[in-house]
């Protein structure tokens, strides 16, 4: 009989992350690019994006299985909260007051939240994964990039008034903002703290920022300046770079405040006269808070839906949730969230918390006008990712 060695203790170490991480990750972000928008170059029938997207989720699923065969999982608040979430979902839905596309939906949802549980034996290399979001969400912006190049007016239909749109996969103005902000954002933060390139700012960074521009998404840039500044003030004591960086933007910003005041306005008014409806979104809400609702419906909403009320978009994670997953959802939601910011606050100041604190403040002030706390989405993913970032690092892992 033979007695197999041993490994030391002090040699074990938490796996990093896998070489195919980047095709998980990338089927979870085709999971939450959507089915429906604007006009492609090449027509894609709903039903067809539809089995993309679907199917993408289980692919995800089944590779992040064979990843982590022996479903080694680390705790995570923001997942178990999610999967409460994710139960509350199934309640309101089993009730089939939204379809039996609601049921569809959860199934959709306990296969996103299941994979990024899978995913958790290998939080540790946290910079694989911030990189891996980057090329996955700049990938998408590729596309959007390249529709614009093959036939502007496709991209920049006037049906969104001329705001730029996806022309290869259907995309809407806001996804365009919400991607372009994303990859801005994390690429300038991970140049700031010395663990990219500054090419990386010239050649990545940058074009998402004209292609925001482009989208003219309020919501985005507002969240991407908001998150950035906020991000860059938490570094102010432990980064030089940080330092300077938050000095040019002050006179920079001020002196294109000065310079190009008008043009800005007119950018942000997007020829609109009142911005107090936040174009038609108000309406919506008011009849949505208007709606008469039985008390199950007020504690567990009406399951999930396609974001809509009347067959107009809803436009407001918080009320969406509401809507969907009612009270009990948006407490969970609330509860993720300062779960996620309290964490980052108690955090010393470090290159992984200002990429968390960028994440969690741009998905607070996005959640005002746009939908995706409360179901998969590209949010969630970003939250994921300030998760994976303010888990504590252990010897090994990426620094």
């Amino acid at each position: 009989m033979t007695v197999a060695a041993q490994r030391p203790l002090a040699t074990v170490e938490a796996p990093t992350a896998p070489r195919l991480l980047w095709l998980v990750w990338a089927l979870l972000v085709t999971n939450t690019l959507g089915s429906q928008g604007a006009v492609t170059l090449v027509p894609i029938p709903r039903p067809v994006a539809q089995m993309v997207t679907m199917g993408a989720v289980v692919a995800a699923f089944v590779f992040a299985l064979m990843l982590n065969p022996r479903v080694r999982l680390r705790p995570s608040a923001y997942l178990l909260i999610l999967s409460f979430l994710v139960v509350v979902s199934i309640v309101s839905s089993m009730r089939l007051e939204s379809g039996y596309g609601a049921l569809f939906r959860c199934f959709r949802y306990t296969m996103f939240v299941g994979t990024l549980w899978l995913l958790t034996a290998f939080w540790d290399d946290w910079l694989a994964f911030v990189k891996t979001h980057v090329r996955t969400m700049a990938a998408v912006l590729g596309t959007v990039a390249l529709g614009l190049v093959v036939s502007p007016g496709t991209a920049m239909p006037g049906l969104y008034g001329g705001r730029l749109v996806g022309a290869i996969w259907p995309l809407t103005p806001p996804q365009v903002g919400f991607y372009s902000a994303t990859v801005a954002g994390l690429v300038i933060l991970l140049w700031l703290g010395r663990k990219t390139t500054g090419i990386s700012v010239f050649v990545i960074a940058l074009p998402a920022i004209a292609l925001l521009l482009l989208s003219h998404t309020r919501t985005a840039l507002l969240g991407l300046v908001g998150g950035l500044v906020l991000a860059i003030v938490s570094l102010l004591t432990t980064s030089t770079r940080a330092r300077r960086a938050i000095t040019t933007t002050v006179i920079v910003g001020g002196a294109t405040a000065l310079l190009a005041g008008a043009a800005i306005q007119t950018w942000f008014a997007r020829g609109q006269t009142d911005l107090s409806e936040l174009t038609g979104r108000q309406k919506v809400w008011d009849a949505l808070l208007a709606a008469p609702r039985t008390l199950s419906e007020q504690l567990f909403g009406v399951g999930l839906t396609n974001k809509s009320f009347d067959g107009l978009p809803i436009d407001s994670s918080w009320l969406a949730v509401y809507q969907e997953q009612g009270l009990i959802g948006l407490a969970l939601v609330a509860a993720f969230l300062l779960t996620l910011f309290g964490v980052a606050a108690l955090r010393p100041p470090s290159l992984t918390r200002a990429l968390a604190l960028f994440l969690i403040v741009y998905s607070v002030i996005a959640s005002y006008t746009e939908a995706g706390l409360g179901d998969a989405s590209p949010y969630l993913l970003n939250l994921a990712i300030a998760a994976v970032l303010l888990t504590v690092v252990r010897p090994g892992a990426s620094e």
